[in-house]
């Protein structure tokens, strides 16, 4: 297997050690959002504190030259509409999720389909801890290690047939714990999907934990996907089914406004959303709303990792 490498970031692009170790940055990041529910963030904060340890071998492959998004800010800011539509709802509401016991079922056209608790999950192939960018739609980004393996290793595990040209994504529902689906925001369960390639790509990561910790319920807890070329809504949480199918599935998003959330959604600085551009991006934890805006790398910056799948495709059609 290669040996992957990616873009170096010049040293003025890097906040000083002595300097994001002292700010307050993470609250400026969530602003009076963050403030209405502040009870529930420290609650929450205390509970991702007490989190179980998830011991992952740091990979030297998947390396970023960039500072990490403190672990405050990525557990407090973030989408999973399941609990809330406001960046800090599910730190406040997800503590309800049910995680265990859980079971994630691979399926469809295979040759052999099976079931997975957790302990097999965590068993299955070595875990990694692998910093990745991530970039959301609405403009903002983080680097986060995230802890897991190749989403290719679970995949291997039930034979896909020749038949199997995309795989689908679909997310846990549980009205009584979730407030979120209450609401018809969108349909549920959520659901996204990749073309095969896209999912054996050894960068598009099954994920168990974050910051050494096995993940927290507002992240997607126990288990989710990140696909980190991709912008964010495509890296699926809470995950319950895997489909191998034979024709392109629709995602939540591309379903309910497929103008805006294509089925590709690959990170691409030259396409604009129909309601803002997507050439730069904020990065939570530089300052929050203050912090000076960066460009946006084609594909987050993993061009020279997966640019050749989309050889001959228009990404501007194939948004």
């Amino acid at each position: 297997m290669p040996s992957y490498r990616f873009p170096r970031i010049r040293s003025t692009e890097i906040t000083p050690e002595e300097v994001w170790q002292t700010r307050r940055h993470w609250m400026k990041a969530a602003g009076a959002t963050f403030a209405t529910g502040a009870l529930g963030g420290w609650s929450a904060l205390a509970s991702a504190a007490a989190l179980a340890k998830l011991d992952a071998q740091r990979s030297s492959k998947y390396v970023l030259m960039e500072q990490v998004t403190p672990e405050k800010d990525a557990t407090t800011y973030n989408n999973f509409f399941e609990f809330g539509t406001d960046k800090a709802d599910p730190v406040k509401y997800a503590h309800t999720l049910q995680t265990t016991p859980w079971k994630l079922r691979v399926e469809g056209e295979c040759a052999a389909p099976k079931t997975f608790d957790i302990d097999d999950l965590r068993k299955l192939a070595p875990l990694e801890e692998r910093l990745y960018r991530m970039r959301c739609v609405e403009g903002w980004s983080m680097a986060i290690p995230w802890i897991g393996y190749s989403m290719s290793e679970l995949i291997k595990q039930v034979q896909p047939t020749g038949n199997a040209k995309f795989v689908e994504f679909i997310t846990d529902v549980q009205p009584k714990n979730m407030p979120g689906v209450r609401t018809r925001s969108i349909e549920w369960p959520y659901r996204d999907g990749l073309r095969m390639d896209e999912a054996m790509h050894p960068l598009t990561l099954l994920t168990l934990g974050m910051y050494g910790k096995v993940l927290p319920n507002q992240n997607g807890a126990p288990v989710r996907m990140v696909v980190p070329w991709k912008y964010g809504f495509k890296s699926v949480k809470s995950i319950v089914t895997i489909r191998l199918l034979d024709k392109q599935p629709m995602g939540s998003w591309e379903r309910s406004q497929p103008s805006e959330y294509g089925f590709y959604s690959n990170v691409n600085p030259e396409v604009s959303h129909p309601r803002w551009s997507q050439a730069t991006e904020r990065r939570i934890g530089e300052d929050g709303v203050f912090s000076p805006k960066r460009k946006t790398l084609m594909l987050n910056g993993y061009a020279n990792e997966v640019g050749s799948l989309y050889t001959g495709l228009d990404l501007r059609q194939n948004y």
